[in-house]
């Protein structure tokens, strides 16, 4: 039987001593898609930062891959983030003046594991995305087209999973439609798990399971 590659026991994340997540469980499975949903302001991205291992300041026990992201050093977790971890966030987190290639590869830059098969992989998303190379973030892409990037960028390492805020916030129906033919192909075909924060019925139908944050905890739902 597979092992969830989150797993998520007891965890809590206080705010000036406001309970934001209190006691909460979670689990992912291997190629699973699984849709986090719950009003503003209720911990969502909170959530997704303590999952990608952003936001070490919680308690309760998570586990990556297996291991306990307590026991980790700070090299580790670079590791783990770099390897295994692919992010889309709402605010995209691009480099203006770049071209839309050499943002998407940044993380296997940083990594120094820039190669042309690296660049290959960047423009064989891009293609999918329909997005240019010469494009960049300050002079001539939307904010939608912004959002693609980020999301090619997050799919260049090929990770083992995908953590989403909002994703398609900034897109439109046809977009957001494209967008998440894509993820839905990539995840089938190259089997990551992905996690995402979203409110769209036509992404959360595409969901294996939906989970609602309330009260600091997660509820599975329909809807």
């Amino acid at each position: 039987m597979s092992q969830p590659v989150i797993k998520a026991e007891s965890i809590v994340r206080k705010f000036d001593e406001r309970s934001v997540l209190n006691r909460l469980d979670m689990q992912l499975m291997p190629g699973e898609f699984c849709a986090i949903t719950g009003k503003s302001g209720v911990g969502k991205s909170t959530l997704l930062g303590i999952l990608g291992t952003l936001d070490l300041n919680f308690g309760g026990k998570l586990e990556i891959r297996g291991s306990n992201v307590a026991n980790c050093s700070h090299t580790e977790l670079s590791t783990l983030r770099r390897n295994y971890l692919g992010f889309i966030f709402q605010d995209f987190h691009l480099l203006p003046n770049l071209p839309a290639i050499d943002n998407i590869i940044l993380p296997a830059v940083f990594s120094g594991t820039d190669t042309g098969e690296v660049r290959k992989s960047a423009e064989a998303v891009m293609e999918r995305l329909s997005l240019r190379n010469d494009q960049t973030p300050s002079r001539f892409l939307s904010r939608g087209e912004r959002q693609r990037v980020a999301s090619a960028r997050a799919l260049v390492n090929d990770p083992e999973i995908l953590l989403a805020d909002e994703p398609t916030a900034s897109l439109d129906e046809e977009r957001e439609s494209s967008l998440f033919d894509l993820l839905d192909s990539l995840r089938k075909e190259k089997g990551f798990a992905m996690i995402a924060v979203v409110h769209s019925k036509r992404v959360l139908s595409r969901a294996d399971r939906i989970l609602q944050l309330r009260d600091g905890v997660l509820h599975e739902t329909n809807a």
